[in-house]
């Protein structure tokens, strides 16, 4: 009897043993799967992050963020008020008129695409390009003159001119891009922005000697934070007014992102217009020649 018993036992013992080996192989399947899909989600996420064309320069003084988020010696309307002849803030309130502009482009991977969405409103626009992303792709700044948007003068490299605190520096800068555009397009161009927007007395005056004339903004987007569209486009149109000059941005450093701001003209152009407001370009809204 007791020899029964305990086959019975042993059987029982080993059924459950058995049991629980399955359970724990496929829980140990489960763990693998999960691992391999995780596994899958990063290497994805590593290839959707586009990985910038071997030939796209460097902006020089880095990435807008986080260069930007620092204090400038001298303020951008301090400055409008000493050199009101060179440095313009923002265009006439007596008209709703206002101009978008665009910094840090000719960039492959974001600027064809705000092209087409200005192309599609229809809407003109005002490019501050870097001299060394012009020479490495001369078709993308032939293609926004084609399209009738206006070419202005943002440097070569992209250094930050008050921490180079250098007037050979600027104007090495500024001619090696005049140069290098006058090339591509045609003219030379007088607008002229600064990285960043950072300037201080003598650079603003050496760039009067050039004859230049210095655009900043009225409204900034902060598209350089890179925020989600909806929020990019509330920075412009709760803030936007009559002779706004809007600052955004076609380009960036390697690991910046601009397809929140791409996304977020979709919303901000057709909201302006619905407020009656026209685009013009910068030498229109200002009334300034934008070549010499």
């Amino acid at each position: 009897m007791n020899n029964r018993i305990w086959k019975l036992m042993l059987i029982l013992l080993l059924v459950v043993g058995a049991q629980l080996s399955v359970v724990g192989v496929g829980h140990a399947n489960e763990v693998e799967e999960l691992g391999k899909v995780e596994q899958q989600w990063w290497w994805k996420k590593d290839r959707d992050k586009e990985t910038p064309p071997e030939d796209l320069p460097r902006l020089g003084g880095g990435s807008e963020n986080p260069e930007r988020i620092q204090e400038q010696p001298i303020s951008n309307i301090i400055l409008q008020q000493r050199y009101p002849e060179t440095v313009f803030l923002q265009g006439p309130e007596t008209e709703n008129k206002i101009a978008i502009t665009f910094d840090d482009g000719p960039d492959p991977r974001f600027s064809e695409q705000v092209l087409d969405v200005l192309a599609e409103y229809n809407v003109p626009a005002t490019f501050f390009v870097m001299g060394s992303r012009a020479i490495a792709y001369p078709e993308i700044v032939e293609r926004m003159v084609a399209e009738g948007h206006i070419i202005g003068n943002h440097t070569y490299f992209h250094p930050n001119l008050v921490k180079e605190g250098d007037l050979a520096t600027l104007e090495r800068e500024v001619t090696r891009t005049e140069d290098t555009l006058n090339d591509i397009i045609g003219y030379r161009t007088k607008l002229f922005r600064a990285p960043y927007g950072f300037l201080y007395n003598e650079l603003v005056e050496k760039l009067a000697e050039m004859t230049y004339s210095i655009i900043v903004w009225s409204v900034d987007s902060l598209d350089w934070q890179e925020d989600p569209p909806e929020v990019i486009a509330d920075n412009v149109t709760n803030n936007v007014h009559p002779g706004a000059i809007i600052l955004m941005h076609d380009g960036g450093d390697w690991d910046d992102d601009r397809t929140n701001t791409i996304a977020s003209l979709r919303e901000i152009i057709p909201t302006l217009l619905e407020q009656g407001y026209e685009f013009v370009t910068v030498p229109e809204l200002l009334n300034i020649p934008y070549q010499k």
